[in-house]
Parts: structure tokens; sequence; C-alpha cells
């Protein structure tokens, strides 16, 4: 589960959860301004707090979230001092910022938010004086991160875009590394319809000199990464060439995963998540981790150890129950899909499944369920109480047109779908129920499991 901080005092959440309101209030995440001279504006008139420690910022479509946090618990067990940023967040949205491995306190949040908030505002009167959008929820939450981190202080940021890359808010950073994890078609109305033009928007993050470390990627959006690279005169690391994992083989709670990495080899490091899609996330994190500290400088392998020893990465292939076994997972692509299809296969033993299933409406539903089908699972479709979640029955005869009617049954509530689907698994071994098709069925699906006690600890 996401992280709690434990001596928050009741006052000093409520003023976190009124900062939470303030960004609520401003334009969503669904809707990002693709400009990058407001979030400027606002870290200028603060003293430049994106500046003040190194960045390795990451973009991609699939993984970033689970690297980024591979990477920060790498340079944590080095001995760095180390801010983190991820989107989205599945229960509170201090799970976002993190300092040293922690998410940020009620009290800390408040405070800073407190003190940035006379810049915000004139940022805010600025750009409505020019029939602009004020600060959107990203923005304001990214500049938020920036003054967090400043405040911490952090010796190295580690910064995952909220969406693309070029006009993204946490852009007004330069990256020292610029890691890319791989790149599939997802959110077409605003990133590009081809793979090619998404890798387009997303290479974006690579600086002038920087070290670029990219994950296996399509060679259309491989040729645009290169480019770019070459354009910036940066160094390109591409996994498969200068880096690459050796073996995943699995072994209890996760993996045991060999890599070649940029300055050495590492043989048969734990890694406690599941599926090839981590082994390949934990390479390109090694690779993003030696080239921030040089790419000739091999890593101890205590400091591995220990870094992915601290690893988790909440509602990726995550197991929330046992008794049955109920799995979550935030895939909401088709490529998410696929890797969490493969990973089913690989490290789990189902005779039968059943997929709890909840798409938002910009989604590709039908390149979900493909991926799903060859599971072989029958699909309980649901929604989230997202406001761009599918009704339930509008859902189910788009999943029918692919699998099949007879492998589609409704539930309009999570809840109850959770229910029926725990009963169906309970009935027979080797059954389990797999929760995935968008990260805000999975939030919700953790708060029920939290709610009624039957999530793991």
């Amino acid at each position: 589960m996401t992280d709690v901080i434990p001596d928050s005092t009741p006052e000093e959440r409520d003023a976190a959860d009124a900062v939470y309101a303030d960004l609520l209030a401003r334009v969503g995440e669904s809707a990002p301004q693709p400009r990058l001279d407001a979030t400027r504006r606002a870290v200028e008139l603060l003293g430049d707090p994106h500046r003040a420690a190194p960045v390795i910022h990451l973009t991609g479509t699939n993984g970033k979230t689970s690297t980024s946090r591979m990477i920060e618990s790498i340079l944590r067990a080095q001995g760095l001092r180390t801010g983190l940023l991820t989107s989205p967040h599945l229960v509170r949205f201090t799970e976002r910022i993190r300092i040293d491995g922690e998410p940020i306190a009620d009290e800390a949040v408040a405070r800073i938010w407190e003190e940035i908030a006379p810049v915000v505002s004139i940022v805010d009167d600025e750009l409505r004086s020019a029939d602009e959008e004020a600060l959107t929820y990203f923005e304001a939450l990214t500049v938020l991160a920036f003054a967090a981190f400043a405040d911490a202080p952090v010796d190295v940021v580690v910064l995952e875009v909220g969406m693309g890359g070029e006009w993204d808010s946490t852009n007004v950073a330069d990256g020292q590394v610029a890691v890319i994890t791989p790149i599939a078609i997802d959110h077409e109305q605003r990133l590009g319809r081809t793979v090619a033009e998404i890798a387009r928007t997303k290479s974006g993050i690579i600086k002038p000199g920087a070290e670029v470390v990219t994950a296996f990627q399509d060679p259309a959006a491989l040729t645009v990464l290169s480019e770019a690279a070459e354009r910036n005169e940066a160094s390109l690391a591409v996994e498969g060439g200068a880096f690459a994992v050796l073996d995943s083989r699995v072994a209890v709670g996760g993996q045991l995963v060999s890599v070649r990495g940029l300055a050495g080899e590492y043989r048969d490091l734990p890694v406690p998540l599941h599926g090839r899609h981590q082994a390949e996330n934990a390479a390109v994190a090694i690779a993003a981790v030696e080239a921030f500290l040089g790419r000739q400088v091999r890593l101890a392998d205590d400091v591995l150890e220990s870094g992915f020893a601290a690893v988790s990465s909440p509602g990726r292939l995550q197991l929330v129950s046992t008794d049955p076994t109920v799995l979550v997972d935030a895939a909401h692509n088709p490529h998410g899909a696929g890797a969490l299809a493969q990973a089913l296969g690989e490290v789990f033993d189902f005779d039968e499944l059943v997929v709890v299933l909840g798409v938002l409406a910009d989604k590709d539903v039908e390149g979900i369920v493909r991926a799903l089908e060859p599971t072989g699972a029958r699909f309980l479709v649901t929604r989230s109480e997202s406001d761009r979640a599918i009704e339930a029955d509008q859902l189910a005869p788009r999943v029918a047109a692919v699998v099949g009617a007879d492998r589609v049954d409704i539930a309009s509530r999570l809840d109850d779908a959770l229910d029926d689907a725990r009963e169906w698994a309970s009935r027979a071994d080797r059954r389990g129920v797999v929760v995935t098709g968008s990260i805000t069925l999975v939030a919700d699906a953790l708060a029920i499991a939290t709610d009624r006690e039957w999530t793991e600890r």
C-alpha cells in the first residue's frame, strides 16, 4: 500500500488537505496546458528552486513510476538525499512528492504552500490578464515540488513528467540525465497519433549535453530519440546495446535479475517486483544511475541490493489479498496491458482468472482487452469513481466484441464487482482476481481493500 505519515496531527492533515483542495480548484491533469512559460515564471519569482539540485528526468508511456522509484532508491542507498516527483497518486497527493524516500509531511506541504502562495497568486493574475488559464493543477504541483526539494534540501531530484515532455511543466528543469521508458500509443489527443509523433514530444526532455538512457523502443521512436540526442550533442545509451538484462528468474517475492550495465555486470540482484518488464525497468534504472554518477563508475553490489530491497511500486502488479489471490495493476493502455498479461503467465499459476476491468473514456478499450484476451480470463466490467470513467453498461459490449459475450459480466459498482470476483475465486483453488484498466480503478480498489481489511500489509 501507499505510505502514510504516522506523526501528522489532525490539524496538519487538515492543512495538507486544504492545499489539495486549492490544487483541485484548478484545471485538472486531463487538460494540461501545452506551455512552459507559466511554470518558468513561477519558479523564477521563487529564486529558481528547480536549479537547486541536479535532475534525473524521466518520460515514456509505461514504466515511468516504477523506474523512477528504482532510481531514487538506488541513489538513496548510495548515500544521497533524494527528492522524487511521480504521478498520479493512489490515495493522497502527498505520495507524489517524496523526500528521502518518504512522502512529504503534511506539515511541510502546508507550510511550503503558504510560503509560495503569494507568488502563485501573482502568476495566476498575470496569466488571467493575458487571457490565459491560471496555473493548472499540475503546474502548481510542480512548483510546490521544486520548492519542497529546495527546502529539504536534497542532493538530487528524480523527476517524472506528468504528460509528454516538451511542454510538460517539469521540463523547466534541465535534466543532467534524461531517461525514456518504452514509448507506445497513449494520450493521442495531446501527444500525437503515431509512435514517432509521441516520441517527438517526449524527446523534448533531452537537453544539450545530457546523458540519455532509453529502454527498448519501437524503431520509429528510437529514430526520433537518436536525432534529438545528436541535435543536442547528448550521449545516448540504448537498452540491448549499451546495457541489457542478461537474465531474470522468478524468485520468492519477486525475481532475481542480472544486468549488464554501462560500467559493469551485476548478477542475481533480488528485485521485489514481478514481471519481465520490471527486470527491464531495473536495467534502465541502473544505467541511469551509472550515467548520473559517471559511466565508468561501477555501482557497489551492496548499494544495488539495498536499493532494490527498499523498492515498492504500489498499484503495479500489487498483491493485495492471498485468500483468495487478488492483484491490482494500473495498466491503462495496450502496451501496459500486454506487459501485465505476460507477467501473469510468467509469475502466477492460475487455472482460472477474472479481470475486474474499468477504463477511462479517452483510452483504447479494444486494445487493452485484446492484450488481456490471451490470459483466457473472464471479464467483470465495472467503473471507478472518476467522472471520466466509462459506464459499465457501455463498456461491456465493447469488451464482448473482442472476447465474446460469454466471457463478460457487469457490475455497475466496484465494491460489488470485487465481492463477486472474490466469491467466485474462493470456490476453487488456483483461481485469481486481477483489477486493472485504469489508475483510478486501482486506487478505488485499494481503498475498498483497506477499508474491508483484506489488504496485504
